[in-house]
């Protein structure tokens, strides 16, 4: 028996390019192994690219201030901790912990340890730490998945405060209904490169009629809305480099 393995590498994004505005909130879709959480730590600067180069205006706040927190302490001692560690003073930690009990909202839990927590309601207690430092750039993977009805409308309506003042969000999800009533923007992603970027109900509903095909085993008609949604992209971005001649193109990651 081999006791070595085989390394092997791949690409998890390739010819991806994009600008993100301020007061945009852009969806990211796709399937498993599309590239989206990827796309996010390199957004995020938590993982380098291999090739390219990403400029912000400022330094983006990933969801998940997890390395911060202590799962022996109380979910509200956690709140002011988490707060601490991502750069307020503590009497604008003091300020900010009811708002962040009420977004929460995970009742008596929250003088209880974090280590009793499901990974739903730890989830909804890192996003509504996050969401309270109000970032200029926030990345979410996934977490708006583990609310309910009245805890996405919550989040929503943080983050719409947040937008007000400028701000820039990036939500990963695999739910497309989700990026459809929450996102601007939505950018469709398969095998790591960008197969959709538009407005958030046209690119989420593509790609839900799309998965729709591929799980009633449709693959013929998915491969085609897959190649009919790549093909009006490069349409549209070879209009747009052709009405732009002069606009300098940044390297693609």
């Amino acid at each position: 028996m081999n006791r070595f393995r085989q390394k092997s590498s791949f690409l998890a994004l390739r010819g991806i390019s994009f600008a993100a505005r301020e007061g945009e909130f852009i969806g990211l879709i796709g399937r498993n192994g599309s590239g989206k959480s990827s796309l996010l730590r390199v957004l995020a600067g938590t993982e380098p690219p291999t090739k390219g180069l990403v400029v912000t205006s400022s330094k983006p706040q990933l969801l998940g201030v997890s390395a911060a927190l202590m799962p022996d302490l109380s979910g509200d001692e956690n709140i002011q901790l988490g707060l601490l560690a991502m750069g307020m003073t503590p009497a604008q930690a003091r300020e900010r912990r009811k708002s962040v009990i009420e977004l929460a909202d995970i009742g008596e839990s929250i003088r209880r340890p974090m280590r009793t927590y499901s990974s739903g309601m730890g989830a909804r207690l890192r996003f509504a730490i996050s969401v309270a430092a109000e970032p200029q750039i926030l990345m979410i993977d996934e977490a708006l998945a583990t609310g309910d009805a009245s805890f996405l409308e919550r989040s929503k309506q943080a983050m719409n405060r947040m937008l007000q003042k400028t701000g820039t969000v990036f939500l990963v999800s695999h739910a497309a209904q989700t990026v459809e009533e929450m996102c601007s923007r939505a950018i469709w992603l398969d095998t790591g490169k960008i197969v959709a970027d538009g407005p958030a109900v046209e690119v989420a509903r593509s790609y839900r009629w799309y998965a729709h095909n591929l799980a009633q085993g449709k693959t013929e008609t998915a491969a085609k809305l897959l190649r009919n949604a790549t093909q009006s992209l490069e349409e549209r971005r070879a209009n747009l480099r052709a009405s732009s001649p002069h606009v300098r193109r940044i390297p693609n990651s």
